[in-house]
């Protein structure tokens, strides 16, 4: 394991906070995703279901964590089911987890192996009236692929279908938005890694590097300082690329007085840093790229101080609209008789700036949370406006992640640099 694990107290404390909400007599079923194939024998690397690891510490495929309050065994109330290890697979593989280790990690007590798994949960069923069962339900999620959750919803309801089924997903999305003290220490590491890769970049760019030299550079970063690599597909973007909002081929040559955005983050424990930056290729910003950056910096650092608790996203992004409406005026992209004539569906301004600005954060880029619930302490947020002129080729957008606090936030990257006098000095002092 190249992480840290968490102390089994913040697992053991999801739980808790996760039984308090379920009604009596009900049993909640949590499984770990699929390896996903590639081709021929290939497989995409394992990531872990979020919401099971929230609440086991487990990071290992085929397991499955079933809680049940009120069982009247005591010893049944929570038990972690995993893949029983052989010479075979700790060969091939390398070993998984014991019981002992599960417990350690978890501190769930009852561990037993997958072939377990039928008999011990009919004897749990047999005493509840409802079953909490897992799906994936992002407000941005496109469910093509049947998850091991999906077919177990399947398998559970023919065989017992009498039960009362509800989804434990909103119950989630409510504990996981809020973060504890051990979540927010791993995603400082997150958001340090960022900003070593970020340092490092900023002394390797110059005209004539490629795109995924760039991120070469990230990638080597971030793994040798115990990161499993980038948290999403990362956006390297000089240019007219920096106006592609998903852009992540990657590809081109870096030109001499073009902007290079990226839109990157590490990994770490499986926490998540999402940063934005744009920096001049050649080390300066032209008169006009700066009053364009300069403009994004104010709506970055204004929208921060929005992010208040009681407020609620859909009200924020309104706020933010008008601060990025004052400064595209400014900048002469707008003039008084677009903002009169616009739509209000479609407001003048998202013609330069056409993306939200701030999602929940934390086991996920785009992590789990009701948008249209009140903010609290302890949420995670991005803070990423930006603005794209494509007849300009200028495409710039700037991120932090802030956690929030009772009285303001704290910002996890404070330490990555951000100001374009800072970029250009250190752009300019490499050897």
């Amino acid at each position: 394991m190249r992480y840290k694990p968490l102390d089994k107290e913040v697992f053991i404390n999801n739980r808790s906070r996760l039984r308090k909400l379920l009604p009596k007599n009900a049993v909640a079923v949590l499984n770990a995703n699929d390896i996903m194939p590639t081709n021929a024998d290939g497989n995409m690397r394992f990531r872990t279901n979020n919401d099971q690891y929230y609440l086991s510490g487990v990071d290992q495929e085929e397991s499955i964590l079933v809680i049940a309050p009120d069982f009247p065994n005591e010893s049944l109330r929570e038990i972690l089911f995993l893949k029983e290890t052989n010479d075979e697979i700790a060969i091939w593989e390398g070993a998984k987890l014991t019981r002992e280790q599960a417990t350690k990690r978890s501190g769930v007590q009852t561990v037993k192996w997958l072939s377990e798994f039928e008999k011990v949960f009919r004897t749990i069923m047999m005493e509840a009236d409802t079953v909490f069962l897992n799906t994936n339900e992002h407000i941005r999620a496109v469910p093509d692929v049947e998850t091991r959750d999906s077919r177990f919803i399947k398998e559970c309801r023919q065989q017992y279908p009498l039960h009362n089924y509800r989804r434990i997903a909103p119950l989630m999305h409510d504990l996981r938005a809020v973060k504890s003290p051990g979540e927010l220490d791993m995603m400082q590491t997150a958001c340090d890694i960022t900003e070593k890769g970020f340092r490092r970049v900023l002394n390797f760019t110059k005209p004539g590097v490629k795109e995924y030299e760039v991120e070469a550079e990230y990638l080597h970063e971030f793994v040798r300082r115990g990161s499993r690599g980038f948290a999403y597909d990362p956006i390297i973007a000089g240019g007219f690329n920096a106006c592609v909002l998903h852009y992540t081929d990657n590809s081109m040559e870096l030109q001499d007085g073009d902007l290079m955005l990226m839109d990157v983050g590490a990994e770490y424990g499986n926490y998540n840093a999402d940063m934005s930056r744009t920096i001049p290729v050649n080390g300066r910003f032209t008169e006009r790229q700066r009053k364009v950056y300069d403009a994004v910096l104010r709506v970055m650092k204004e929208a921060m101080q929005l992010l208040t608790p009681g407020n609620t996203i859909p009200e924020y992004h309104r706020e933010v609209g008008k601060l990025m409406e004052r400064e595209l005026l400014g900048l002469k992209l707008l003039d008084t008789t677009d903002i009169r004539t616009q739509n209000p569906e479609w407001p003048a301004y998202k013609k330069f700036f056409m993306h939200g600005t701030s999602h929940h954060i934390g086991l996920d880029v785009h992590d789990v949370g009701n948008i249209y619930k009140e903010i609290k302490p302890g949420m995670v947020f991005t803070v990423e406006p930006g603005i794209y002129i494509r007849e300009e080729n200028i495409g710039i957008r700037l991120e932090n992640d802030i956690v929030i606090r009772e009285n303001g936030f704290t910002d996890l990257m404070e330490n990555i640099p951000l100001e374009a006098e800072e970029i250009e000095e250190i752009m300019n002092s490499r050897s």
